[in-house]
């Protein structure tokens, strides 16, 4: 095979990526982490919906890695999935993001998602993702996974204040919105409450539960239901 010929055949089996978030530190720290693995190339980055489409556009990337919670911007990550896919349709979309609320997670394969890991996966699970949705296939992370069949099979918790029944209603709203991946300030913004309010409402929690941890405090909310599909209530 001559030398044109064989770099050809590389550029065709070279997967081409374009790194979506707003977070610069993670944005770098997946283009560093992808472009490390043999085959994989990340082609741009962007950190908005604008940016992602004129990125697809110009670089007709193989995948999107796609976060859904793209600061204070509207339209969101779902959103730019969708607009991403209709510029080009031959593309996949890896969501890579916090949220993993059931909403998040049917609203991106929806709108044409064909994967969707947290940001706590390993630099393997997002390597082995990427290359499955390149190749056409659909997965999901091991946490997402579960949570996706318990959905479907009615296994989930069904009334989270039972399991936790030393919070008030307010606290269970905090502690709710907490384990689908907002932070402080988006809580107040959701609940219409102080930045100081929420923290005080979250120092309140951590002491309930005996959680050493905002984590700690996230993982007891899971197993206790919430973090899903309830809608906090507003004063």
């Amino acid at each position: 095979m001559s030398e044109n010929a064989e770099r050809d055949s590389t550029e065709a089996a070279t997967v081409r990526i374009i790194v979506v978030d707003d977070h610069p530190l993670f944005r770098m720290g997946m283009s560093a982490l992808l472009g490390s693995l043999p085959g994989l190339r990340v082609e741009a980055e962007a950190d908005s919906l604008a940016s992602a489409v004129a990125a697809t556009q110009a670089q007709r990337p193989d995948v999107v890695v796609m976060d859904l919670h793209l600061g204070d911007r509207t339209p969101s990550g779902v959103e730019a999935t969708r607009e991403v896919l209709r510029v080009r349709p031959d593309a996949a979309v890896l969501v890579v993001t916090m949220l993993d609320d059931d909403d998040s997670v049917f609203a991106a394969m929806r709108a044409g998602a064909r994967g969707y890991l947290l940001k706590g996966a390993s630099p393997a699970e997002i390597e082995r993702a990427v290359r499955a949705v390149a190749n056409g296939e659909v997965i999901l992370g091991p946490a997402v996974a579960s949570r996706a069949v318990a959905h479907l099979t009615g296994t989930r918790s069904a009334n989270p204040a039972v399991a936790l029944p030393e919070l008030t209603a307010r606290e269970h709203e905090v502690l709710d919105l907490v384990a689908r991946g907002l932070d402080n300030l988006a809580i107040s913004r959701r609940l219409v409450l102080s930045p100081k309010t929420v923290r005080n409402h979250l120092s309140n929690i951590l002491t309930k539960l005996q959680a050493s941890s905002r984590a700690e405090a996230i993982v007891r909310a899971r197993q206790a239901g919430l973090g899903e599909n309830h809608r906090p209530e507003t004063q």
